[in-house]
């Protein structure tokens, strides 16, 4: 039997991590891009613009996470942003996701983050179970609206 560990990530995990990154920008219908992929997360890397986690199972990497910093004003404190949340195929239905929530959690926690908030598709039903399981309660007081740039 093998063992689910996170880890945050560091920059020698780029390749593990961008194989994943772009199977995920994929399982959300983006063109496979790996060299893109890995340009993304090491200017991520570089600029200290997000934290990321990553989950093995065994020697094998099985997912990711990414926060992004914020501030909330309104609490006068640290915020984070779970913009990313993958776990492949292989890692499925072992743990994975609920390890890298914990992991991430207690990171954003450690800095006295006022919350963390995601974004789920509406249709992406296992995910809102997860998140619910974990604790995780839908926002009732705000709608989230976004601008484009024109011709988008």
């Amino acid at each position: 039997m093998t063992s689910i560990t996170v880890r945050q990530a560091v920059l020698a995990d780029l390749d593990a991590l961008a194989s994943l990154f772009d199977q995920y920008r994929r399982f959300q219908g983006q063109p496979g891009d790996l060299p893109a992929a890995s340009s993304f997360l090491r200017n991520r890397f570089e600029h200290g613009e997000s934290v990321l986690f990553i989950a093995f199972d065994g020697e094998s990497p099985v997912g990711f996470a990414q926060l992004y910093p914020t501030f909330s004003s309104v609490s006068l404190a640290r915020a984070f942003i779970l913009n990313d949340l993958f776990v492949a195929e292989a890692g499925r239905r072992k743990g994975v996701a609920s390890a890298l929530l914990e992991a991430l959690e207690a990171y954003a926690w450690s800095f006295g983050s006022a919350r963390v908030t995601l974004n789920v598709a509406r249709d992406n039903l296992s995910a809102q179970a997860l998140y619910r399981s974990q604790g995780w309660v839908q926002d009732q007081q705000f709608h989230m609206f976004h601008r484009f740039p024109p011709g988008r």
